[in-house]
């Protein structure tokens, strides 16, 4: 690849990383073209240089986003399968992470709206659903036991809701609440070594 198409790849990827965390800021619709360009330090007429489309930008976007937790833990060195249920689980259903949507989870910013997101946007997330749930059944129990997938799915519902939760409400102690009584409610599922 010649340096022009190296900088292009690197502004490419300097938008979607942009977007990727408005997105989860400010919602699928809150992001602007115009906005997001000016932000990256480019006009509006280098965006089609890019993209074919906002619809193609928000779908690599939402892909950035969900990778996002990837990318920070590999650059620790650590793997996902690494990190136990019950340290993603407080991690997931901190104050910090209810605090920090840009960084976080795209599900726990997003859920309502990538429901009536488009069908590219709605596959992406589908599949890092699988992916999350995979992943979560291993850490349960494993991911070919029907108890393990269960409580899985139940503990990524859980805290998608209560992230979301907590960021609705207005009442801090109420938020608080929140997040504990999840984090204690989903830790009390996880096996203990004593358990296997």
């Amino acid at each position: 690849m010649g340096h022009s198409q190296v900088e292009k790849q690197r502004t490419h990827e300097r938008i979607v990383e942009i977007a990727a965390k408005r997105l989860r800021e400010e919602g699928l619709e809150g992001v602007g073209v115009a906005d997001l360009m000016k932000e990256a330090g480019l006009t509006v007429g280098g965006f089609y240089k890019h993209f074919a489309s906002r619809d193609e930008l928000v779908a690599e976007a939402m892909d950035a986003a969900f990778r996002g937790w990837e990318k920070r833990l590999a650059e620790k060195g650590i793997t996902p399968v690494e990190v136990g249920a019950a340290d993603y689980i407080a991690s997931y259903l901190s104050t910090r992470h209810r605090d920090d949507p840009g960084e976080g989870c795209a599900f726990g910013a997003l859920n309502g709206e990538l429901a009536r997101s488009d069908a590219k946007t709605r596959e992406i997330a589908t599949e890092r659903m699988k992916i999350n749930i995979d992943v979560m059944a291993d850490r349960l129990g494993g991911k070919d036991s029907v108890a393990a997938r269960s409580k899985a799915i139940l503990t990524l519902s859980a805290m998608a809701g209560a992230v979301g939760f907590a960021r609705i409400a207005t009442d801090p102690a109420l938020s608080e609440e929140i997040l504990k009584s999840v984090t204690t409610m989903l830790q009390d599922m996880v096996p203990t070594k004593s358990d296997a």
